[in-house]
């Protein structure tokens, strides 16, 4: 009797299991599954002069982006505020998926940019992408062979790009994402308008717009949290750096000892001495170089700062939203109120924040929440960039 009622119940739910499968195999549309017809007319998808669906199959992989997902998370300085600036005060803030460069651009992107833009766009437009190579230069040091090497010379090709203001690091990307979404419709066979125009988006092959990160962006990014998850949206620790601990050192395996970013160790110290140069580098480095952080992004600490999105103002905290904040200009905050023309501030609506720490600079700018700012049409020999893209059609 109980081997029969075991059969019994072992075809129910066989039954039961063909019944669900059933019920999923119909399921509901989706963006990539949509039907063959629309739910609310009924009339068919894709028949002559009828409305035209593209088949869809998420956002396609764009080229060096590699994958962050958002999350709640605590922006802010996690370091002492050694200038008593007072403008990165710690609050929560929910920042979207998105997408970002695992390396800094570097030179052979930029010249490949140049070689490009040359070729089909003014030569106005072409001198003013050209980097200021004299950001090296110094009356006071012999800096001179970088001036006419580290932009062209090929031991340099994978090295962070500087000497570009935030307003070429805007024009590489909007020429970047024409030039990859120009790709991608090729490659599916989509045409290509002339001249340069807008591949429609309901392709469906195209990618959002490369861009600069904002700020919030950028420091999650940096923070990379995700490798101090534990069980159910705990975290045991926030960091200081972008890798765990309060040391600057490699503490485990072969590179135990080595440091983990570049910059600046000490007073007229950018490398170590010879025989043992433990940052290897007294300038910039290879974009490759040093452990990805857990999000898989190099040198997000070190080696150069970077542009963000971001106008700078003080008290940025106090005004944000607390999902995808971002400050563009200076609503409710108006730049006549820090009287630059009077020469009581540096700061008005073409000042942008930047991040990371450079090769130059001591160990605290290191610190994701730290935040220095520039003139929008400044460069240094500090500052490079990467860029980032918003994952589209998602809620998260």
């Amino acid at each position: 009797m109980n081997k029969i009622f075991t059969t019994l119940k072992g075809l129910s739910l066989i039954a039961a299991g063909a019944v669900i499968i059933a019920a999923c195999s119909k399921g509901n549309p989706t963006s990539t599954n949509p039907g063959k017809e629309s739910t609310v007319t009924g009339l068919a998808y894709n028949e002559e002069n009828g409305f035209e669906v593209k088949d869809f199959q998420g956002q396609p992989e764009g080229p060096n982006l590699v994958y962050i997902e958002g999350g709640r998370t605590v922006l802010g300085s996690f370091e002492e505020d050694i200038l008593k600036s007072g403008d990165n005060v710690e609050r929560t803030v929910t920042v979207a998926s998105f997408y970002m460069d695992e390396t800094e651009i570097a030179n052979i992107h930029w010249l490949e940019y140049l070689f490009y833009i040359q070729r089909d766009s003014s030569q106005e437009f072409y001198e003013s992408a050209l980097p200021d190579t004299n950001v090296w230069a110094s009356e006071l040091a012999y800096n001179d062979p970088y001036v006419e090497h580290y932009l062209r010379y090929p031991g340099f090709r994978y090295f962070p790009l500087v000497g570009v203001n935030w307003i070429q690091a805007v024009d590489y990307c909007s020429w970047r994402t024409r030039v990859v979404n120009n790709e991608l419709a090729k490659d599916a066979g989509v045409e290509v308008p002339e001249g340069g125009g807008r591949i429609p988006l309901e392709s469906g092959v195209v990618l959002p717009n490369y861009r600069l990160p904002s700020e919030a962006e950028w420091e999650y990014a940096a923070q990379a949290l995700i490798g101090n998850q534990w069980l159910d949206e705990n975290q045991t620790h926030k960091r200081l750096y972008p890798w765990d601990g309060h040391a600057l050192r490699n503490p485990y395996g072969k590179q135990m000892g080595m440091f983990l970013a570049n910059f600046k160790r000490g007073r007229g110290d950018y490398a170590g001495i010879a025989g043992k140069l433990n940052d290897g580098a007294m300038i910039t480095t290879y974009i490759y170089e040093y452990p990805p952080n857990d999000f898989g992004l190099y040198n997000m600490a070190g080696n150069v700062n970077e542009w963000v999105y971001d106008v700078y103002r003080p008290l940025t905290f106090q005004d944000f939203d607390d999902l995808n904040p971002l400050r563009r200009n200076g609503f409710l905050d108006e730049e006549k109120g820090y009287d630059k023309a009077g020469f009581q501030s540096l700061i008005d609506d073409h000042v942008r924040v930047y991040k990371g720490g450079s090769w130059k600079d001591v160990a605290y700018w290191m610190s994701p929440g730290t935040r220095r700012y520039l003139a929008e049409d400044s460069c240094t020999a500090t500052i490079g960039f990467r860029c980032a893209m918003i994952q589209a059609g998602t809620n998260y």
